[in-house]
């Protein structure tokens, strides 16, 4: 995944108020071919975790308004996979025992030496699987370079599945249709120990049931009408390798029992033959449907849920990823072109503004037609918002100003305010941790009238 932010390298954001440490330690850090991003407060370091894309935080524990632990506890809840090293003092060494408890990967005691410091950075890349001895980035990108983002959500994804595809636990990728699910298992299977071997796929929504059997176990010739030669099949055709089975949810229950058979034995038999045969595969599974309600419809089987289910991965909508648009959007400019072999066209600035404000229900695909649709129509180098807006085929909502905004939530916050109080005034500006007077400026400056949210018997 290569970004305008960061196109590679051991990336490593260091966050100390003191300024003169600061330094220092990114000199060590840059010496020894790390890629450093300093800043001298948790809250620019939350700002920088979607630009820059850490593989590891350094962080001081003490630091004036947000510190450390409060800095840890938000990048858990944003990029748990993101290791972090904490910086303390002799004094808060029983904070640091505490945070390292709950998932602060290791702390080092002010002053340390700096090869213990490089040590724990070795070991942070090691277990996030981006460790190089010469800092070259090329290389340990190349595994997600086809997903194109630089999304928080993405990048928090993308490091679990990092951890994930090491090992040969079977994946299922849950999201909406278009996000990218076939790149996500394509990107499982580069990171994997079988990227050496076959990836292969089957839309399990696209093949008929009759055939679906034989699709992914094979058959003998003359085993039923129309099978004049054999056909080994999709295990055996990625034998050592990785099968993505997308859309499973779309699987016929009599295959997905002998699915569920051949992952719990290792071994499959064509359609015709008495003969078993050994396979080693590892399986991705991906669907938009809701599983769980299938079980309980009796439409998919429970065993076979858990048996793929070992670890979820969800894809993002585009858009809860919207940060992603423009990029992508430029990426298929320029794709476009190289196929058709034209010149790179540009979406002008209001075009630009409609493609960030679009639903989007169809995610990356729609974009990529959309995208497709209007450089091929358009007649200039820049794409207008009118072409724009006849390929989307819908009229954007006016992206609000941040007072208007501002507004529209104060009018709504206090409406649900005197609905949930019925109109009561001294309640309602208790709620609000606001005197009476000022609440009721409040209610004149949003038109509101407290009587309107009274019952009948209501009383103030």
């Amino acid at each position: 995944m290569k970004t305008n932010m960061q196109a590679g390298g051991n990336r490593i954001l260091l966050v100390d108020d003191d300024e003169d440490l600061l330094h220092l330690i990114s000199l060590r850090l840059k010496a020894n071919k790390y890629r450093v991003n300093a800043v001298n407060s948790a809250k620019k370091a939350l700002f920088q975790l979607a630009l820059f894309q850490p593989h590891v935080v350094i962080t001081d524990l003490k630091m004036p308004g947000m510190d450390g632990m409060a800095l840890f506890e938000e990048i858990q809840n944003h990029n748990p996979g993101l290791p972090v090293i904490v910086l303390t003092s002799n004094g808060t060494i029983p904070d640091a025992v505490a945070a390292t408890q709950k998932g602060v990967f290791s702390y080092l005691v002010k002053p340390f030496d700096a090869e213990v410091l490089l040590g724990n950075l070795a070991k942070a890349m090691k277990y996030q699987g981006n460790y190089s001895n010469e800092g070259n980035g090329d290389g340990e990108m190349a595994w997600r370079e086809e997903i194109i983002s630089r999304s928080a959500s993405m990048e928090s994804l993308l490091q679990q599945t990092r951890a994930v595809a090491k090992s040969d636990i079977s994946i299922l990728i849950q999201s909406e249709t278009g996000t990218g699910k076939e790149l996500l298992a394509r990107a499982i299977h580069k990171a994997s120990p079988r990227r050496d071997k076959t990836f292969m796929t089957l839309n399990c929504a696209a093949i008929p049931e009759s055939l679906i059997e034989s699709e992914l176990f094979g058959h003998t010739a003359g085993s039923f009408t129309g099978a004049n030669k054999a056909h080994k099949g999709l295990f055996l055709s990625a034998n050592g390798g990785t099968i993505f089975l997308d859309e499973i949810g779309d699987m016929p229950v009599s295959a997905q029992a002998k699915l569920l058979r051949v992952l719990e034995q290792q071994e499959i038999r064509a359609l015709g033959s008495t003969k078993m045969q050994p396979i080693d595969v590892r399986i991705i599974a991906a669907t938009h449907q809701d599983l769980m309600r299938k079980i309980v419809e009796k439409t998919f089987r429970e065993d076979l849920f858990y048996r793929l289910n070992v670890i979820t991965l969800e894809l993002p909508p585009l858009s809860e990823r919207r940060e992603d648009i423009l990029l992508l959007a430029d990426n298929f400019c320029r794709r476009i072109a190289n196929k058709n072999r034209s010149e790179v066209k540009k979406f002008s600035p209001k075009a630009a503004e409609m493609l960030l404000i679009a639903p989007w229900p169809g995610n990356v695909r729609q974009l990529y037609n959309v995208v497709e649709q209007c450089v091929v129509l358009s007649t200039t180098k820049i794409i207008s918002s009118s072409l724009v807006e006849r390929s989307l085929r819908f009229k954007p909502d006016k992206l609000l100003s941040l007072n208007e905004a501002r507004e529209q939530f104060e009018r709504n916050y206090l409406v649900r305010l005197l609905n949930l109080t019925e109109g009561k005034i001294a309640l309602a500006s208790r709620l609000a941790k606001r005197n009476r007077t000022e609440f009721y400026k409040l209610l004149r400056r949003h038109g509101l009238e407290a009587a309107e949210f009274r019952n009948n018997n209501g009383n103030d």
